[in-house]
């Protein structure tokens, strides 16, 4: 239902309130995404390149077949990727944490 009263300056100022917590809140929960993205990113650069770069030493077939530009390309590949996956997991992870705490 509509209200036609205008609204107090103190219930203007707690939902200014109210808003500036989400906004806070929204900034830490992506924060801590892009962090543990960032975490997963190395961690799955080092476990990429240390067997692509044996392999491509060792094995015949990727010496002749993966060139510098091959290999960058499959670690930045799986770089990428476990960065996306995991912040996008951190994110939906805290914001449902959130939720629930804010009931």
């Amino acid at each position: 239902m509509a209200r036609n009263v205008a609204e107090s300056p103190l219930e203007r100022s707690s939902t200014l309130v109210s808003l500036d917590q989400k906004l806070a809140l929204a900034k830490r929960c992506s924060h801590e995404g892009v962090m543990a993205g960032a975490k997963a990113a190395v961690v799955a650069t080092i476990a990429t390149a240390i067997p692509t770069m044996a392999s491509v030493r060792m094995v015949p077939w990727a010496k002749a077949h993966l060139n510098p530009t091959a290999q960058a390309l499959i670690i930045s590949t799986v770089a990428g990727m476990a960065y996306f996956i995991v912040a996008d997991k951190t994110v939906l992870a805290t914001a449902r944490r959130n939720s629930f705490n804010s009931h």
